[in-house]
């Protein structure tokens, strides 16, 4: 009788390999970090799972797994998305924020009403009573993408070398081999650095 199984770091996408999770119906705690699951995630009941991390996978549906969450883990108190696109944080994308965060964790917690902590922070008391009042308006909604619009958008290649010095012909490096050994006490660094190159 397992109550804990770390699946971490076995880059596993198939949903074949978490089948066998259905003969573990009294665990509870479950660690599928690093992973590469994504949407199509389904895990099987576990009605007595009080801990779940999903950290560093491909998961960008959050309602859907909210959903199914709600469905399967019954029990779960402790919840870890942290790493995936579902989770919008400053670390993950530079275009989300403290706020996008925020309405998140509202959302999470309107569909999950027993949690105690979300991505290793304690449920406040207040972000419950906000979940209950706005949760269900915090659902993040993203226009869905075209195939027009990615057809006529140009793909760019990006480096972080400016167009000029990518050409092969005006290459201005030199790679050489020194004796020189410094041996004295104190910095000389500046002294080869001429005033025309300030």
């Amino acid at each position: 009788m397992e109550k804990y199984l770390s699946l971490s770091g076995n880059h596993s996408s198939n949903k074949r390999s978490l089948e066998g999770l259905s003969a573990f119906r009294s665990l509870e705690e479950l660690i599928l970090d690093n992973n590469q699951l994504g949407d199509d995630l389904v895990l099987p009941g576990l009605p007595r799972l009080h801990t779940l991390t999903l950290n560093k996978n491909r998961i960008t549906d959050l309602e859907n797994l909210l959903d199914h969450l709600a469905e399967v883990t019954p029990a779960l108190e402790y919840l870890s998305l942290l790493g995936n696109v579902a989770c919008p944080n400053e670390l993950v994308s530079l275009e989300k924020d403290e706020e996008d965060y925020k309405r998140y964790r509202c959302f999470v917690l309107y569909k999950l009403p027993n949690l105690k902590f979300l991505d290793a922070q304690k449920v406040t008391r207040q972000e419950r009573e906000e979940a209950l009042v706005r949760g269900a308006f915090m659902k993040v909604v993203k226009p869905k993408a075209s195939s027009e619009d990615v057809a006529s958008s140009p793909e760019r290649h990006y480096t972080p070398l400016p167009s000029a010095s990518r050409e092969l012909t005006s290459h201005q490096g030199v790679l050489g081999k020194c004796r020189y050994v410094y041996y004295g006490k104190n910095s000389e660094g500046n002294r080869f650095i001429r005033d025309d190159q300030l």
